[in-house]
């Protein structure tokens, strides 16, 4: 089938398969919806793995001044377990890598257009993109890479999500407290959910967490009111933001993501529209690996987009690569949800340091599936 290419969204896996089809001479189109630069609600952990997938589009993620990290901290309480990590990964802000690999995409030959909001998608005998304010455009492949935003017509089909509020901000922290986080990023385990914190660039701490509503509410929503409440359940997180200064106006916030949801075809399906990223699968954030999943699926469906293969192909392939890392890592956050199952998990963790090591290789996209 011969016609228009779209691609719906402009984040990593948009912009990444943007980049790889047209190095492989395929006319493409990205539609993005932001006019400029903006911040994502994202961990900004890149893995090994997605590095490595950056760098097949030859694009070069370290002149953008990511900052390197090679230990875990895991934080309970007043405890605490750093181990080394099995990889080096690297602290790099969505604003910031976003940007220069749609930048990268374009400069390979791709038609980026941004400032339109895709409405609505129908699916006939071609693929009918509806745009606010726009003429509706056709075509014969979309490439849908919205991150965890649905499009009227092909939304998720989604299990009833974990009630959980996420929130990000980014932080100055004192020269001290940067010295106490550089190279390491630290997991926070609370009763009702979890923290991550490492250092970006520009000397940037990012700050992503998630809660549960309850909590929330209690705390009559003010995200003020929740910070000072998590500093009083985590020694060490009050500690590292003693005296930093917030750095956005505001937090980006989230609600109800599904977590562990994978894209799985349907007859129903249309050949011709691949899910890409979180349209396709969508792992607990804790890991640190939805990025190079984002990734993975963009280079998965390029290559076999380009050899020919239909969008159910590429589901069925995409589906077995992430699915027991996604299994994996929903068991994981399960047993660490529980109180009584975090402590036991914790203690043992803390005799047995090498565990916490073995967890972040199980969470990781299989070697064997890197393309």
């Amino acid at each position: 089938m011969s016609g228009r290419i779209l691609i719906a969204g402009g984040g990593l896996a948009g912009a990444a398969t943007a980049a790889g089809l047209a190095q492989a001479g395929v006319p493409v189109t990205l539609i993005e919806r932001e006019t400029g630069p903006v911040d994502k609600i994202c961990g900004e952990f890149l893995s090994h793995e997605a590095q490595a997938s950056l760098a097949r589009l030859g694009f070069d993620v370290n002149s953008l001044g990511g900052h390197s990290i090679d230990h875990l901290v895991l934080v309970r309480g007043n405890a605490s377990i750093t181990t080394r990590l099995p990889f080096t990964g690297l602290g790099l802000t969505r604003k910031t890598l976003d940007e220069a690999l749609l930048a990268h995409a374009q400069s390979a030959g791709a038609v980026i257009t941004r400032g339109l909001t895709i409405t609505n998608v129908s699916v006939e005998n071609n693929i009918t993109v509806d745009i606010a304010g726009q003429t509706s455009l056709t075509a014969a492949t979309l490439f849908l890479a919205t991150g965890k935003h649905e499009l009227r017509g092909l939304r998720r089909d989604v299990r009833q999500p974990h009630d959980l509020v996420g929130f990000k901000m980014y932080f100055r922290l004192t020269p001290q407290n940067q010295a106490a986080l550089a190279h390491k990023i630290a997991l926070i385990l609370f009763n009702d959910g979890y923290a991550g914190l490492q250092m970006v660039e520009d000397h940037q701490a990012n700050l992503c967490l998630l809660t549960s509503r309850t909590r929330l509410q209690q705390l009559g929503g003010k995200w003020q009111a929740l910070l000072m409440d998590l500093c009083c359940d985590s020694p060490y997180l009050a500690r590292i933001l003693a005296g930093a200064e917030e750095l956005l106006a505001q937090p980006l916030t989230i609600y109800r993501v599904p977590y562990g949801y994978i894209h799985r075809p349907a007859a129903t399906d249309s050949a011709h529209i691949f899910r890409l990223g979180d349209q396709a699968g969508v792992i607990p954030s804790f890991t640190g690996d939805g990025m190079a999943i984002a990734l993975h699926s963009a280079a998965l469906a390029v290559d076999m987009f380009t050899r020919g293969g239909d969008a159910s192909a590429y589901h069925r392939r995409l589906s077995g690569d992430i699915s027991g890392q996604i299994k994996r890592a929903g068991w994981l956050y399960g047993l660490a949800s529980s109180p009584y199952l975090q402590r036991l998990i914790f203690s043992g963790m803390q005799m047995f340091p090498a565990s916490l090591r073995m967890a972040a290789r199980l969470t990781r996209v299989p070697v064997k599936s890197q393309l």
